[in-house]
Formats: C-alpha cells, structure tokens, sequence
C-alpha cells in the first residue's frame, strides 16, 4: 500500500499560497519533505497549456497536488457561473495533461463536497455522483470539479496510473479568505462578528434562516489526509474528506459569537438563500485506510480567529 516517494523527491504543489496549498506545504514539511515547489500565478499562469507543459516539462516533479481554483461562496460563484467553470477547467485540465504526458508517479486532485447532488441522501457517499442535479448557485465550480474526478478515474483506469481525487468538506483555518462579497460561511461569520465588536457590538446580519446544517473541516486535517494520499496508494479513484459531523449554521454563528465575543444580537436575513439544506460527508471509506480528522469545531475556530487577529492585512486590504 505504500507509495513510492521518497522525501527528497520533488513535489509540485499548485496553489502553494492559498488556504489549502499553504496547509498542505506546511504538513508536508513538518513530515520532512525536502524538495516541495511552488510558482505564484504570475509565475505560472496555470490557465495557460503551454505554460503549465513547459513547467512541468523543465521541473520534472514526482507528483503533484493540485490545490489551485477558482473559489468563492454563494455570491461569488452564482454571480460569475462562467468564471468559476471554465478557469477551473483550464486549470486542471493542464495540470492533469501535463502530469500524464511527462508520466508523473503521483497526482493528487482536490475538489469540493459540491460535486454532489443536491438532494442526495445524507451523509453524502462517493457513488452518489453524477446521480442527480446540482446546488444551482454553484453550478459551475461542481461540474469543473467533476471534469476533474472523471478525468482522473479515466487516467487511472486507462494507464494504471496513481491519480486520486479527495473531496474536502467546508474548509477553514490559516489563510483562509475573509471577504465579504467572496468568501465562505466560516470566515465570513468570523470577520462579520469581529467588526460588529469593535462597532460597540452593533448587530450583525447573516444570510438565511440558520437552519440548514453544514460540516466544517480544519484545513490542516486536509492537509494531512494529502499526506496520507501521497504516502499510500489508495484502492480506489474517489474519497471524501470531512469530520463525519454536521452543525446548523445558527449554531456555527453562535460558536463563532462566543469565540469572537460579541455581545450584540443576530439578525437573520431570511429573503436571502440557504443554498443546499444539508451537507454531510461520508467518510468512512478514507476512515478504514487509516486517515481522521483530528480537529474539532471549537478549538480550530479559536486557532483560526488567532490567526486572523495576528494577519489584519490579510482582511483590512478589501473594502465593502
């Protein structure tokens, strides 16, 4: 089961400055991997076939981990469907050409628990894809990301080669984004109630009835289920990647208020959308090879609003 990397052997993570990119740079270097590479967007622009070949071409890594994607929350991907579908495409697909055509050992593809029907039944299994219709406000990134696990599967079943997709849940953590108009649910609570704090704890709005229920992975038990992946070969194409425990999203904003400490009150906006009314992730499947989740909700998003307090450049560079 055992993989044949070495830790002196190159590794290319794409993406390496994002949440997850940055996370999975960090586990692989706290396992003692020596040889880790990564090129900013200017550097590489990924959407570029040409440029991702030559890359590749002249580098020769052993494996790559594909972290890099076009990624945002309900707002940002149901006002920029096109966007969201068609870089993500560009994107992996070279980066999966490239890795096939210069015989790469590994390739390690992340996507997203979007990639699942709407109303599939809970928790979400890995052969429910492809067995319904989508979450339509984030049409575009599922079916990118879908691309991606069957492009995969096809490389893995036609060449016998060790490409893996792992489907994360909601991720947070270090590096997360913390804009408004584009981030996710968590970060975006956790910024909304810390600037409502320092306003005298004015009240703060947040989208929906609070009622739909959500799991929320730490970005560093991702990371080290990449690890996992890199040092494993895994049997199958597909595996999900979560905690196996859901929270309401009023019971996220709550968690979030008492961390932060705000005082004031919350005022849910029920003219705006839920989105999917539950996603839960079976992971028993990545559970049985050997990887859990490690990080619970309370103390990830304690870790998480520290980070924030000690980056403010990393929120104060966007205005709304």
């Amino acid at each position: 089961m055992k993989s044949n990397i070495d830790k002196t052997d190159k590794i290319y993570i794409a993406g390496h400055r994002g949440m997850v990119g940055s996370a999975v740079w960090r586990a692989l270097e706290k396992k003692g991997y020596t040889n880790l590479i990564g090129k900013t967007s200017q550097e590489v622009d990924l959407r570029n076939q040409e440029a991702v070949q030559n890359f590749i071409k002249a580098e020769k890594p052993v494996a790559i981990v594909d972290a890099a994607a076009k990624v945002g929350g309900i707002l940002a991907n149901s006002e920029n469907q096109y966007e969201f579908l068609l870089h993500n495409l560009q994107i992996q697909n070279n980066l999966i050409q490239a890795a096939h055509e210069f015989d790469l050992e590994k390739f390690v593809f992340l996507g997203s628990s979007c990639i699942y029907p709407k109303l599939a039944p809970q928790p979400l299994k890995e052969e429910y894809l492809l067995t319904g219709a989508l979450e339509p406000t984030n049409e575009g990134y599922a079916i990118a990301k879908i691309a991606g696990v069957k492009l995969c599967q096809a490389i893995r079943n036609q060449y016998n080669k060790d490409f893996v997709s792992l489907m994360p849940t909601n991720l947070y953590g270090p590096n997360d984004n913390f804009d408004l108009k584009s981030s996710h649910v968590l970060p975006a609570m956790l910024r909304k109630f810390h600037e409502a704090k320092l306003d005298n704890d004015a009240p703060v709005k947040l989208w929906g009835t609070g009622k739909p229920m959500r799991e929320f992975l730490h970005v560093d038990d991702l990371a080290k289920a990449v690890v996992f992946a890199i040092e494993n070969g895994l049997p199958e194409h597909l595996y999900n990647v979560g905690t196996g425990t859901d929270v309401t999203i009023k019971q996220l904003a709550e968690t979030i208020q008492k961390e932060v400490g705000h005082k004031g009150n919350i005022d849910w906006d029920s003219t705006k959308p839920d989105g999917t009314p539950r996603k839960l992730l079976d992971v028993s499947k990545l559970h049985k090879l050997g990887w859990k989740a490690e990080i619970d909700l309370q103390n990830g998003i304690e870790g998480t609003y520290k980070w924030f307090l000690e980056n403010t450049e990393a929120y104060k560079k966007v205005k709304y």
